[in-house]
């Protein structure tokens, strides 16, 4: 162990582990506010009619994965999740989930938007985008069962490349199943407990979004307040730092 680093690591933790007490103490009852001020219900699965824009995004499908496929052919480098987000290294084994990120956390990857200009463009969309990255899973992966942490945030998944048989490469959702499909939307709340199987021989490749709930104004005002400070917690800082990282390796190696 490198003893210079332990009077500085020592605080770091001290202060995660106090801020995790804290917000895990107030998200249920901040939660459950959040719930009575939807617009839209409190749902673990939601109609995707019910966001207009999903239809536009799923027109724009092709030209995506046409720039997921460009991106894995080149064997652009990509990082497992957990390299990322310190927050997902629980759920994250090795190099089984791994993310290429767009936007994270409300901050756009400019680099990754300018390698992948046809989804910059279809996430443009979206309103109140917090986060968009390529979620890619190998043959076998499962996300064991986990929760999100606020309902002012919504999940999007738009199937880019989803192998078959559909039924093997599902989502639960509270007590939803559902498959991915190519060019296909499903909107869902992350904050239900939700698990993830792949268990077919192919990759599965998704566009993941997540982007702010429709709520009435008192409601709307402290999820943002909440959402503000998640993206100042060192949690979201750190991973900001691993994409800044990543970013500046793969321009090494574009050059």
């Amino acid at each position: 162990m490198n003893d210079s680093a332990s009077p500085v690591a020592a605080p770091a933790k001290v202060k995660r582990s106090a801020l995790y007490r804290t917000g895990k103490k107030l998200r249920p009852a901040l939660n459950r506010y959040l719930a009575k001020n939807s617009l839209i219900g409190d749902l673990p699965v939601f109609d995707k009619h019910l966001f207009p824009w999903t239809a536009e995004l799923e027109k724009s499908w092709p030209a995506i994965r046409a720039e997921v496929d460009q991106l894995l052919s080149k064997g652009t480098a990509i990082p497992a999740l957990r390299d990322i987000s310190p927050d997902h290294r629980r759920i994250a084994e090795g190099s089984t989930w791994k993310s290429y990120f767009l936007w994270g956390y409300g901050y756009q990857i400019e680099e990754n938007c300018r390698r992948c200009p046809e989804t910059a463009k279809a996430l443009a969309v979206v309103p109140g985008l917090n986060s968009a990255f390529f979620s890619i899973l190998t043959p076998g992966a499962h996300i064991p069962k986990h929760t999100g942490v606020t309902k002012r945030i919504m999940t999007c998944h738009l199937g880019l490349m989803t192998p078959t048989p559909n039924e093997r490469c599902r989502i639960q959702v509270g007590s939803e199943t559902v498959a991915w499909h190519d060019g296909e939307c499903i909107v869902f709340d992350d904050t239900y407990p939700h698990e993830v199987w792949n268990d077919t021989d192919g990759t599965r490749v998704v566009l993941l979004i997540q982007f702010k709930r429709p709520l009435r104004l008192p409601g709307r005002l402290l999820g943002d307040l909440f959402l503000g400070a998640v993206r100042r917690s060192p949690f979201v800082q750190e991973a900001r730092k691993n994409l800044a990282a990543w970013d500046d390796a793969q321009k090494l190696l574009d050059e």
